[in-house]
């Protein structure tokens, strides 16, 4: 295929949901991603979810790989977790800071992800591949654009293998990310994360919460069609298609999709591509 694939999905809350995320991981299993990865929450809001969403993962002769974040975590903790990875063999994880839940006290022993992959390194040697975190429009809890680079820097220099980007929707914002982090001599692999749009409120609600810009044009696009579902799949089909397109065609090393717990979306995406041309 040319170019590495990989899936992120989250715990499911219900059995149904549960059923309906095994038949969404068989189409996009079709796709032979490189991994898929599990969302994580901080302070135990979904861990055993996502253990056995991983497990199930791994069961189906996949690489599965965990989100794993360190706010609010003791070194021992974090140890405890690592050895139950080892022992269902999961190869790959994304280490992040995570969000402080409401509730919390501090930050923790572990107040970085920096320090995550630091510890995670010291206690396993290389027995991960450690993804990170990147922003190309700057972390929304950052001082400054250049706070930023230096705090993926340190994730870099802590021992990461490779990053997957907070989704965006301007290709130049990653590759200026990315050429000013080699500048920093921060050059493992970044990969662009990538949100199909299906819901134009849900699509800005979320890019409000976590920092991400969606530009003014598609923005108001998206606005003018109200709720003509039709119209806004098929304008956001366009939008990430053509985004996906330029990123592969100027050397992105991959595209990492959050799915949503969808394959529609992905699939449409990936066969507009040429790259999905055996699923049905």
């Amino acid at each position: 295929m040319g170019l590495a694939l990989s899936f992120e999905f989250f715990p499911p809350k219900t059995p149904e949901g549960a059923d309906k995320l095994r038949a969404v991981r068989q189409t996009l299993y079709a796709l032979r991603p490189e991994f898929c990865s599990v969302t994580y929450g901080a302070g135990g809001s979904t861990q055993d979810g996502t253990l056995q969403t991983v497990q199930a993962i791994l069961d189906e002769g996949q690489r599965g790989a965990s989100h794993f974040t360190c706010v609010g975590a003791s070194r021992a903790s974090v140890r405890e977790k690592l050895a139950v990875f080892q022992a269902m063999g999961v190869r790959r994880l994304v280490a992040l800071r995570g969000d402080l839940p409401s509730g919390y006290g501090g930050m923790g022993e572990l107040r970085y992800a920096a320090d995550l992959v630091a510890f995670i390194r010291a206690e396993t040697g290389d027995a991960f591949h450690l993804e990170v975190a990147a922003y190309p429009e700057m972390h929304p809890q950052a001082r400054s654009p250049e706070a930023d680079l230096q705090a993926y820097a340190a994730k870099v220099k802590a021992g990461a293998n490779s990053a997957i980007t907070q989704f965006f929707f301007n290709s130049d914002a990653y590759f200026r990310f990315v050429d000013d982090a080699h500048k920093l001599g921060a050059d493992i692999p970044v990969v662009p994360g990538i949100m199909p749009i299906t819901n134009a409120s849900g699509l800005l609600r979320f890019a409000d919460n976590c920092g991400a810009e969606v530009p003014r044009w598609i923005r108001l696009r998206l606005q003018a069609f109200g709720d003509d579902t039709a119209s806004i799949k098929a304008f956001g089909l366009d939008v990430v298609t053509d985004l996906c397109d330029q990123l592969r065609s100027a050397g992105a090393p991959g595209l990492h999709f959050y799915t949503m717990n969808q394959s529609g979306p992905t699939t449409d995406i990936l066969r507009r591509l040429a790259l999905a041309e055996a699923v049905a």
